[in-house]
This record gives structure tokens, C-alpha cells and sequence, in this order.
């Protein structure tokens, strides 16, 4: 997901972060952070499922939507809700309206609360790369896969425990996008910082 450009104020991001004011913040912010918080951690999951076949930016610009749409992702109180909820979320036009990753969110939010309530979903997701982010430091675009043996791991584990629309593809975007991996190219502006964080002592595990 990563290739080096200058959007034009003198800072060199990965390629996908255009010019779009929203798509740099969330370059510029969030994208390769290690996220902790086991809901924050579903959420992200969550919109990576329904990115499926889209492109991030159009999930990203339903966000707000979505978490209004979805309760603020709160993942108890979706594992509650049924076939009505199912419908009344296919009329909203603010998100994507698949009645499949809609009804997959539901059971995602089951399968979430049993692992939170056994491990905790954090700790579950984090010790897959042993409580350390990943530095592969990638030079080029071409270098930057899409999947990888470890996220297909991750995946078959996960759908072993009940989780849906979690393909290898998904589940490494989400690893990007969570900073179990640290894509961002190393000309990236953002590579040594997010390296600096990834150093730091996580507050679970271990």
C-alpha cells in the first residue's frame, strides 16, 4: 500500500495518501500506529471487512456513518442485535449497504466478545507477532505484499473462531493499518516514527 510521493508541501508519503486532505490525516496519524484498545482494534477489523472489493477511501469517508450506523462500535451491544437490525442497517444509505458484511459484523461481534471475555481481544490479535510490531522496512512498492504466510495464518485461526470476512488480504491490511506491521516505506516521513513507537513496551502481553 505504500510508495513514495511529495503531495505537494514538501513531504514524501506513501503514494496512496493522494492529495485528499482526509486521506494525508490518516496517513499522517493513524495508518501503522500499534492500536491497543481490543474495541478499536474490532472496529478496524470491522472496515476492513467492508472495504472488501472498494477502495479504503470510500470506507473512509463513511466512517463517521458507520460508527453512527453501528453504535459507536460497541461490540456487546451488536453480538445483541438480529434480522431487524440486519434490515434496518441495508436501508442506510450512509454505509455500505451488503447485507452479508452487515449480518458478519454481528457475528464478528459474538465471536469478539469470546475471546475479549477468555483472552482478550487485544492480547489474542498481539501475540501473533509476539507483542512487537514487524519492520520489514520496504524500499519499494513492489516490495509491499498484499498478504502474507503469517496473515493467512492469522485468518484460518480466526475463522476456526468464529470471525468472517477475515481473509488473508483483509487481515493484513488490517495488520497495517494497526501497526502489527510497519509498511510505511522507509522514504516514507512517517517510517522512523512509527519504528520509534513499535520500540516502545506495549501495554499488554508479555
Amino acid at each position: 500500500m505504500c510508495g513514495e510521493i511529495t503531495n505537494g508541501d514538501g513531504i514524501t508519503r506513501c503514494n496512496w495518501a493522494g492529495s485528499e486532505p482526509i486521506y494525508r490525516a490518516y496517513h499522517d496519524t493513524e495508518w501503522g500506529v500499534p492500536e491497543y484498545d481490543s474495541r478499536a482494534l474490532w472496529e478496524k477489523l470491522v472496515l476492513d471487512g467492508f472495504q472488501a472489493g472498494l477502495s479504503w477511501i470510500t470506507i473512509l469517508k463513511k466512517r463517521d456513518n458507520f460508527r453512527a450506523a453501528f453504535r459507536g462500535f460497541d461490540p456487546r451491544e451488536i453480538a445483541r442485535w438480529g434480522n431487524e437490525d440486519v434490515e434496518r442497517l441495508v436501508q442506510d444509505a450512509g454505509i455500505i449497504r451488503h447485507r452479508g458484511k452487515i449480518a458478519a459484523t454481528i457475528s464478528n461481534a459474538q465471536a469478539w466478545c469470546r475471546i475479549e471475555d477468555q483472552t482478550g481481544f487485544d492480547t489474542y490479535m498481539w501475540r501473533f507477532v509476539d507483542f512487537a510490531p514487524l519492520q520489514p522496512k520496504y524500499t519499494a512498492q513492489d516490495q509491499v505484499p498484499p498478504c502474507t504466510d503469517l496473515s493467512t495464518r492469522i485468518s484460518r485461526q480466526m475463522k476456526k473462531d468464529g470471525f468472517k470476512f477475515c481473509g488473508p488480504t483483509i487481515v493484513y491490511a488490517w495488520m497495517e493499518a494497526c501497526g502489527l506491521v510497519n509498511d510505511h516505506l522507509t522514504t516514507c516521513h512517517r517510517h522512523a516514527a512509527v519504528t520509534q513507537m513499535g520500540q516502545q513496551s506495549p501495554p499488554i502481553g508479555r
